[in-house]
């Protein structure tokens, strides 16, 4: 009888111990929500936790209904975007997010973004075969938790408003382009650089001749693919043009504002080597309109290019 009674103690204190260790467990890992977070998630009108001393801000896309190759897929397996903030220097917050976004939203929300003073860091996707097509935005961005949740918020409110207006013309006329003649003399002038016709396309390609860039010994020029460039499809008065910006880091952000400014689409933003110094990021951008309006948008992203840098060797 006693062994029972010492053997029911001992599972009973186990018991309390362990229910002690969960609640003190629990209370760690859901820290109080400092006041300023609290108001960060009523500007935005969104949810959210504070655990490891990081706001968690969700912003899930419930308003999609997604399949992945035919397969009906919860909001939850993916398509959950987010925004963090946490505490840096000087007692100003470091955010970081990932935008969750039909391609429609992507260049609307980025022009939100950068216009209100924030970075983006990446466009791309994660998925094949998903209907609605989805794109992932990381955005990044400095300052006080209140001026941030300012500054996120145009962004925000763009996501899941319905169908946004379908746009890739940099004037408001139509997209159908077809084959005609486009005056490559006056794209080049513009442009600053000749480029080369290859039937219906004429390509305009710059080397970033400005930096030395080498992988194992070997340099990387713009035949190993550092380069920007440019190419044009259809007519003066209605043509499309496709291309691929080579920046450094401090030129990610100029080049975006200089597209977007003229009217043109940032397709993806992500890299295109590993190990290099310095560190090269690639945008692709896409746009249509009057072939000399996406010329010169085209030229005002150039020329954000080699402002005031060092070579690396």
């Amino acid at each position: 009888m006693i062994r029972r009674t010492l053997k029911t103690v001992c599972q009973l204190s186990a018991t309390a111990l362990a229910l002690g260790s969960i609640a003190i467990f629990a209370a760690y890992a859901q820290q109080p929500m400092p006041a300023e977070y609290d108001q960060v998630m009523k500007t935005l009108g969104k949810q959210g936790d504070f655990k490891d001393n990081v706001l968690k801000i969700n912003i899930p896309r419930n308003d999609l209904k997604v399949t992945i190759d035919g397969i009906a897929t919860p909001t939850p397996f993916g398509f959950g975007g987010w925004l963090a903030m946490t505490k840096g220097d000087g007692g100003m917050d470091v955010m970081m997010g990932d935008l969750v976004l039909l391609e429609d939203e992507v260049n609307p929300v980025m022009s939100a973004l950068l216009d209100n003073g924030l970075e983006v860091t990446a466009v791309h996707n994660h998925f094949f075969f998903e209907s609605p097509r989805i794109f992932y935005m990381h955005v990044h961005g400095h300052g006080s938790a209140a001026d941030l949740a300012k500054r996120a918020k145009p962004a925000l409110d763009l996501i899941g408003r319905g169908s946004p207006q379908h746009q890739s013309s940099v004037s408001g006329v139509t997209s159908k382009v077809t084959a005609g003649q486009i005056d490559t003399a006056k794209i080049a002038q513009i442009v600053g650089h000749q480029g080369e016709q290859s039937g219906a396309v004429y390509k305009i390609t710059v080397g970033r001749d400005d930096l030395t860039l080498k992988d194992m010994g070997a340099p990387i020029n713009a035949r190993m693919g550092l380069n920007t460039w440019a190419a044009f499809y259809g007519s003066d008065a209605n043509a499309e043009v496709a291309g691929d910006v080579a920046m450094l880091a401090q030129e990610v952000t100029p080049v975006l504002k200089a597209l977007r400014a003229n009217g043109l689409n940032v397709v993806a933003v992500h890299h295109h080597m590993i190990g290099t110094q310095p560190e090269i990021y690639f945008l692709h951008y896409w746009g249509t309109g009057p072939a000399e309006k996406l010329a010169n948008g085209f030229k005002a992203a150039l020329s954000e290019l080699g402002k005031g840098h060092i070579k690396h060797g």
